[in-house]
C-alpha cells in the first residue's frame, strides 16, 4: 500500500527527529513531508533520453480514452516551440477517430501527421520513419493502437511497432482522474512492455496527487510529462518538487512564472503600464488583461500556484466562467461606455446585461471591480499605492501610542 509505506516513512523520519532552531515543531513535520513526496514522485525532473540516431523515436501507448491522442499532438507542440522538427504517426488503425482526432491537431499546431489508413501499423511505422529522416524531422511521435483493456492483440501489435522503429522513449499515457485504475493499467503495461516513463494526463483534476504518488511508487517509471488542462499548450515537463508544493497548498511560482512568460505579450503589457501611468487605463484595457489571463490557463489552477492563495480564499471554489461572463459583459458595451464606463446608468446597464445574458447586478459588480482596479493603479502610477492600498483593505498603520508621562496634567488624577 502506497499510502502505508509514505506515512511509515514520514513517522519514522519526524518521531524523534531534533526539531531545527528556526522552525515549530509543526513547520518541521510539514518540511520532512514535503521532502518524502519529493522522493517518492523522484527528486528531480527527468529528460527524454538522447536518440541512438535521428530522429527522436516515441512511442505513446494507453488505453483508449486515456488522452493518448492528445498528449502526443501537446508533446509535439511543446517540442516544436523548444526548436524541434517532430513529425506525429497515426497509427491507431483500430480507431478511424484517432486518426482524423490527430490530423486535426496536427493541422492545428503546424505539425505533420504522416497517415495511411489501409496500411499495417507495423509498416506504417516504418514508413514513417523513412519519411522523417527524408524530410529532416528530428523527432517522431507514433501515436499506437488503444483498446478499452489490456489483452494479448494490443500487446503483440505494440511489440511489432516497437521492432519496426526501435524507439528511444516508450511513454505510457494514464488518466490521473481514475486515481487507482491508474496505478492498475501502468502495472499491467510494466509487466508486458519496456515503459521508458509516464505521462500523466489530467492531472489538473488530481489536486491531490494521489495518482502520480501512486504510479511513480508502483512502476518505478519517472514521470516525464503532465496534463494540466485541456488546451494544446496545457502541457509540461513534471516536476516532483513543484507538485509536492501543489499537494501540500504551498503553491507553484516557478511554474505560473513560466506561463506568464510563455504567454504574456510584452508590448501589450508595457502598453496598458503606460495607459496606467497616464491615468487612461479603460475597460478595454481591463479587457485585454483578462484575455492575457485566460491564454496561462485556467484560473482556479493559477490561484492554486500562489502559495497561500487557496487558504485565503477559503479553498472556494473558483468558476472560470466568471471570466468568461465579464468577457461578455465588456462585450456587450459600445466603444464610448468601455472608455467612459460613469456614463453607465439605468437604461444603459439593462440594455448590456440583455445582451450580455446577465443581470443588472453583475454589471454593477464588474463595474465597482473596475473603478477598484482604476484607482489601485493610479495609485502605483503616482508612487502611493502600498499605503493607498492598505488604506483601502482597512490596515492603515495607526502611530503607535506611547505611554503618557508622570505628572502629566492630562493624565493626573485629582487627590480626593
Amino acid at each position: 500500500n502506497v499510502t502505508k509505506a509514505l506515512i511509515a516513512r514520514i513517522r519514522e523520519r519526524a518521531v524523534g527527529e531534533e526539531v531545527h532552531g528556526s522552525l515549530t515543531p509543526g513547520q518541521q513535520v510539514i518540511k520532512i513531508v514535503n521532502e518524502e513526496l519529493i522522493g517518492t514522485l523522484g527528486s528531480d525532473a527527468v529528460e527524454l533520453t538522447r536518440p541512438k540516431a535521428p530522429p527522436l523515436r516515441i512511442l505513446m501507448v494507453g488505453l483508449q480514452g486515456s488522452g493518448k491522442t492528445t498528449s502526443a499532438a501537446k508533446l509535439a507542440n511543446r517540442l516544436k516551440e523548444d526548436g524541434k522538427r517532430p513529425m506525429l504517426v497515426a497509427a491507431d488503425l483500430q480507431r478511424p477517430a484517432a486518426i482524423d482526432q490527430l490530423e486535426q491537431l496536427g493541422r492545428r499546431i503546424d505539425v505533420p501527421v504522416f497517415v495511411d489508413r489501409k496500411g499495417k501499423p507495423a509498416r506504417l511505422a516504418k514508413a514513417a520513419l523513412k519519411e522523417a529522416t527524408k524530410t529532416g524531422a528530428d523527432v517522431l511521435i507514433v501515436d499506437t493502437a488503444g483498446r478499452l483493456q489490456i489483452d494479448q492483440d494490443l500487446m503483440s501489435e505494440l511489440a511489432a511497432v516497437s521492432k519496426a522503429v526501435d524507439p528511444d522513449e516508450v511513454l505510457l499515457v494514464v488518466d490521473a482522474m481514475t486515481g487507482q485504475e491508474a496505478v492498475n493499467v501502468a502495472t499491467g503495461f510494466l509487466e508486458r512492455v519496456e515503459l521508458s516513463g509516464v505521462v500523466l494526463s489530467k492531472l489538473d483534476g488530481d489536486a491531490r496527487g494521489g495518482a502520480a504518488i501512486s504510479v511513480r511508487e508502483v512502476t518505478g517509471c519517472p514521470i516525464k510529462y503532465a496534463g494540466i488542462g485541456e488546451g494544446i499548450g496545457d502541457f509540461e515537463v513534471f516536476h516532483p518538487d513543484r507538485m509536492a508544493g501543489r499537494i501540500l497548498g504551498m503553491g507553484d511560482v516557478m511554474t505560473l512564472i513560466e506561463k506568464a512568460e510563455k504567454t504574456w505579450d510584452e508590448q501589450e503589457a508595457e502598453r496598458a503600464v503606460e495607459k496606467m501611468r497616464e491615468a487612461t487605463f479603460d475597460l478595454d484595457d481591463f479587457l485585454a488583461q483578462f484575455q492575457q489571463i485566460k491564454k496561462m490557463g485556467s484560473l482556479s489552477d493559477l490561484v492554486g500556484m500562489i502559495p497561500g492563495a487557496p487558504a485565503a480564499l477559503g479553498n472556494a471554489e473558483i468558476d472560470d466562467r466568471d471570466m468568461a461572463r465579464v468577457e461578455a459583459i465588456i462585450r456587450s458595451m459600445t466603444p464610448e461606455e468601455r472608455q467612459n464606463p460613469k456614463i453607465i446608468k439605468g437604461g444603459r446597464r439593462r440594455r448590456i446585461a440583455a445582451g450580455s445574458g446577465t443581470n443588472a447586478q453583475a454589471v454593477n459588480r464588474l463595474l465597482k471591480q473596475f473603478g477598484e482596479t482604476q484607482k489601485m493603479m493610479q495609485d502605483l502610477a503616482s508612487g502611493t499605492g502600498t499605503q493607498a492600498m492598505l488604506a483601502r483593505a482597512g490596515m492603515r498603520q495607526t502611530k503607535k501610542k506611547t505611554s503618557p508621562k508622570k505628572g502629566s496634567p492630562k493624565r493626573a488624577r485629582r487627590k480626593r
